[in-house]
């Protein structure tokens, strides 16, 4: 899964800074080995998260389908740190904790911030672990995002997460946005020249069309696709059927709808009620039941939140259920 950490040259410290190296590797090993004793107790396909299946992404990366989605452990707008950093890397440890085994993150969330915290809070990564990241935004400014899809930022961004993350190889490399400033087929092939480096396992795309999925398959192989999707959203059902039909992974970015939750109304809250969950759970619920290559991450800066999510991997609803929600916009299988 995720490689080793890369070595930069020696620098020369003096006596304090030696003293904080060496409690931080105090620090580092004591929690490795609570990690390893938590494993011993407690298996990842017996934590929580382990409930919601598994999908092999690419042919190799085993995940369990509820992920985590990064965004969110940064400032106000995706920009800058986050209020409460510690909390950040509560969340981050706690998902691992619950099983969680694929991260999903992007060069853009902070920017930076999202990757430095993942490294900070994890590093060094359980062997199951599947950090995926993207490139293709830039960020002018808080909730601003500017597609740049040139070779050279492209290249600059990959070698800006792989020493951010700590690690030699990023085994899911995703295209945030296709910018149609610049021809597709030099954007893909920075991408498969950075895979014939070694310096990226599989590649993904974000927010395409059909059409560009079939183009892009064309250049390189395709192992995900992360559009927008959420029981109140379906206008990516398309771009979900023709997954299911190549078998790529199907990542349902913003798949809590927020607001949009909120404005179903009664009927949403009346459902749940009667399923015994929150409206979130029901959401996040319907997604792993509409399609076994699902990967849903919802992403929050609290670890409350994170349990909530985290406890619909063992939510099963029925047909009539799933029929409501269907019905709340329109078809779904």
């Amino acid at each position: 899964m995720m490689r080793g950490r890369r070595e930069g040259p020696r620098e020369t410290i003096n006596e304090p800074e030696r003293h904080l190296a060496i409690l931080e590797e105090v620090l580092q090993t004591e929690r490795r080995q609570k990690m390893k004793s938590t494993s011993a107790t407690q298996t990842s396909t017996e934590r929580p998260a382990a409930k919601a299946g598994d999908f092999v992404i690419g042919g190799d990366l085993r995940v369990h389908r509820l992920g985590f989605g990064a965004m969110r452990i940064t400032g106000k707008g995706i920009w800058g740190e986050p209020k409460d950093r510690a909390e950040s890397i509560r969340v981050l440890r706690k998902a691992i904790e619950l099983g969680i085994n694929f991260i999903d993150t992007a060069d853009s969330y902070g920017p930076a911030v999202s990757e430095e915290i993942i490294a900070e809070a994890l590093y060094p990564y359980a062997k199951e672990l599947v950090i995926a990241t993207k490139a293709g935004l830039e960020r002018p400014g808080p909730d601003q995002w500017v597609p740049n899809g040139k070779p050279a930022h492209l290249r600059k961004a990959c070698e800006g997460s792989l020493r951010r993350l700590r690690v030699e190889r990023i085994d899911l490399f995703q295209l945030h946005r296709i910018d149609d400033k610049v021809p597709a087929e030099d954007q893909l092939g920075t991408l498969k020249e950075l895979q014939g480096e070694g310096k990226i396992k599989h590649i993904g795309l974000s927010e395409v069309s059909v059409a560009q999925i079939e183009n892009a398959r064309k250049l390189v192989p395709i192992v995900t696709v992360q559009n927008r999707y959420s029981v109140m959203d379906r206008g990516a059902e398309d771009v979900l059927e023709y997954c299911e039909r190549a078998k790529i992974g199907f990542i349902p970015w913003f798949p809590l709808g927020a607001g949009q939750l909120s404005a179903a109304g009664s009927k949403l809250a009346s459902i749940a009620a009667q399923a015994k969950i929150t409206p979130s759970q029901l959401a996040l619920a319907w997604l792993l039941r509409r399609s076994p290559l699902m990967l849903p991450i919802p992403g929050t800066s609290r670890v409350e939140h994170l349990e909530e999510n985290v406890a619909t991997a063992s939510v099963k609803i029925d047909d009539d259920v799933f029929q409501k929600l269907n019905e709340l916009v329109g078809k779904a299988r």
